[in-house]
């Protein structure tokens, strides 16, 4: 196994340098000061380039085939073959891009999303247009360098859902959507639920502690982690054994750090959990982003916003919050952070109307990519979107089309993979409860340690040793269905709403 050896070690530095781009764009979010862009913006292009330039580099094709002939006689699912295998694809797609354009994508999107952050805090959008349009002009010059079946934008989702087209994301979604209507449709007729507890005064200390506390119950390990605050929450790692989550606080409305908290912890979680064998090569990390945000979802919704944590949290939350929670029964405050009503912050959106945000980014994307709608139409065509599907018209672009951070980031083709993410929660979560027992029992006593290890098992260890598809399969003998989480919501919200 000595060419395996060589592979292993080349792969090693690899993995650095991307870790050290990953330090680079987590202190550009975090305490990198103002001023401090356009440096940084060469230095993430520089390694970008040198990344890409090691990966593409003849030596390791050679490797590759070498390697692949000694892990022949392995077990095809051993580290070793699989290490080979993801190898040679993420290689193989990597050829196709000039280092020139991954230099100059990392570069202009270091730029753009510093000034996406301006441009929302100041709600101006055409000081940010210049930017996305030149982010997009780069993106769908990879998207063509990488190639595709059926329709350019393949190219993009393939990045963060291999092997997954947009004319199947498109079905499911248009399923996904007759139903989500009708069912928000039904809840409007109802008397909505009383919501106003969760826009008292909560001290952004005490918000963070309480957040802190409930993740490191659910097994994130501050000794391998942390949290700060960002625009917008986000996970990234630099290796297992360092993971950083964030969040952002509003003290006047509750859910946004706690849920954020919980949310990215979930991201984290997963990270952590990779095995540590895997570190420094092609299988740590995720195996893509809609396994990824199935995590994420999981801990903050199937587990966060059930009947059953909150029987064992809320006592603990009142004694946090006194002043503001001591009036208000379990039964108010359950209903109120699962009340479902159109809003504009996708972040912040209730379970079943959620999903709404994410199609209409997808059907911009779209758009955007095939070069039907330009950039600076973007505004108009977004609130249009958001009038037709949610009732409502955002009074501002910053709490429109300039809330979230991903197109900064040149990030096109990653949000279908939150709503693939949701619907793959609820199958993991049905198999863990059949396979634990008494799952909402072990939740309702503050017991996590059964539920993580699960994962652990079955999921987080893996890394990506095996794709979505692979994973889904050997966990629940089936692939992506909508079905389980279109009757987890029917169960969930008919009965909180009477339906």
């Amino acid at each position: 196994m000595q060419q395996f050896a060589r592979l292993r070690e080349r792969l090693g530095r690899i993995a650095d340098v991307q870790a050290a781009q990953a330090v680079l764009s987590w202190d550009q979010e975090t305490y990198m000061p103002t001023g401090g862009g356009g440096a940084r913006a060469h230095q993430l292009a520089t390694l970008g380039r040198i990344g890409h330039e090691m990966l593409t580099d003849d030596e390791i094709g050679v490797l590759l085939e070498s390697a692949a002939v000694e892990v022949a006689s392995l077990d095809p699912d051993s580290d070793e073959a699989r290490i080979v295998q993801v190898t040679r694809r993420d290689r193989n797609k990597a050829v196709r891009v000039p280092a020139s354009l991954v230099a100059e994508l990392a570069r202009t999107t270091a730029l753009a999303q510093q000034a996406w952050a301006q441009a929302r805090s100041r709600d101006d959008f055409a000081s940010f247009c210049p930017h996305l349009e030149r982010v997009l002009e780069l993106t769908v010059q990879k998207a063509e360098a990488l190639g595709y079946d059926e329709c350019l934008y393949d190219a993009l989702l393939d990045e963060y859902e291999p092997d997954m087209k947009a004319s199947e994301v498109s079905a499911v979604f248009t399923h996904l959507r007759g139903e989500l209507v009708l069912m928000v449709e039904a809840i409007a007729e109802r008397p909505a639920p009383d919501d106003t507890c969760l826009r008292r005064n909560f001290s952004a200390a005490a918000q963070w502690a309480f957040g802190e506390a409930v993740i490191t119950d659910f097994g994130f390990d501050f000794e391998r982690g942390r949290q700060d605050r960002s625009a917008h929450p986000f996970s990234t790692n630099f290796s297992t054994t360092d993971v950083r989550i964030t969040t952002r606080v509003d003290e006047n409305f509750l859910p946004s750090a706690l849920f954020g908290t919980l949310h990215e912890a979930g991201h984290g979680m997963y990270e952590q959990g990779v095995d540590a064998s895997l570190d420094r090569t092609g299988l740590a990390g995720g195996t893509s982003l809609g396994i990824h945000e199935s995590q994420s979802r999981l801990w903050e919704n199937l587990v966060g916003r059930s009947e059953s944590f909150w029987a064992y949290y809320y006592p603990k939350l009142q004694e946090q919050f006194p002043d503001q929670l001591g009036d208000v029964d379990d039964a108010t405050f359950y209903r109120a952070v699962n009340c479902v009503e159109p809003s504009l912050i996708r972040v912040e959106a209730d379970e079943i109307t959620y999903n709404l945000h994410v199609m209409i980014r997808f059907e911009l994307e779209l758009d955007l990519v095939a070069g039907t709608l330009a950039v600076s139409d973007l505004p108009a065509a977004w609130n249009a979107k958001y009038e037709e599907a949610l009732g409502l018209t955002p009074p501002i672009d910053a709490d429109g089309v300039l809330q979230d951070i991903h197109w900064s980031f040149g990030l096109m083709g990653y949000f279908p993979t939150y709503t693939l993410g949701n619907l793959v929660s609820v199958q993991l979560f049905n198999q863990a409860a059949q396979d634990l027992g008494d799952l909402e029992g072990q939740i309702g006593r503050g017991e996590f340690a059964p539920l993580r290890g699960w994962l652990h098992e079955h999921v987080y260890r893996h890394g990506r040793k095996f794709s979505a598809q692979e994973l889904l399969q050997r966990i629940t003998g089936g692939g992506l269905d909508a079905g389980p989480w279109l009757d987890y919501a029917r169960h969930k919200f008919g009965a909180l709403y009477g339906i």
